[in-house]
């Protein structure tokens, strides 16, 4: 089975910027469509961003999209998403997740078949 680790969550104020990171095991990291979701206390999970498996493509939650970059490494085996400019609305546990079907982009969860346990954001006011 596929494993996913999530890192760099922490606390920051608004306005800064956190850098978080996601490795898997299990699978080639090349073979992995990959996306970011988010969920914050008493809400439902909703999707941030994802990118292909080339890592050449990407899609963005659009009321997100000046403030959030994903990107995906297959030499180093890595994804990251950056976040920049955090809103107290951005304190959420944020979820690696992927697929190793056909799927191109996607920002159905019900097309991702692994998950990591989470990295806490949270942005102070």
């Amino acid at each position: 089975q596929v494993q996913l680790v999530e890192s760099g969550g922490g606390l920051v104020q608004a306005g800064g910027s956190l850098r978080l990171a996601c490795t898997a095991s299990g699978r080639p990291f090349s073979s992995l469509f990959m996306g970011w979701f988010r969920q914050a206390p008493g809400k439902e999970r909703e999707f941030v961003a994802c990118i292909t498996k080339s890592g050449l493509s990407t899609n963005r939650l659009r009321s997100m999209a000046d403030r959030i970059t994903i990107s995906k490494d297959n030499r180093e085996e890595v994804m990251y998403l950056e976040l920049n400019d955090l809103k107290p609305e951005d304190t959420a546990v944020y979820y690696c997740a992927a697929g190793g079907g056909t799927q191109f982009l996607t920002e159905d969860m019900a097309d991702y078949d692994y998950w990591g346990l989470g990295t806490q954001v949270t942005v102070s006011s």
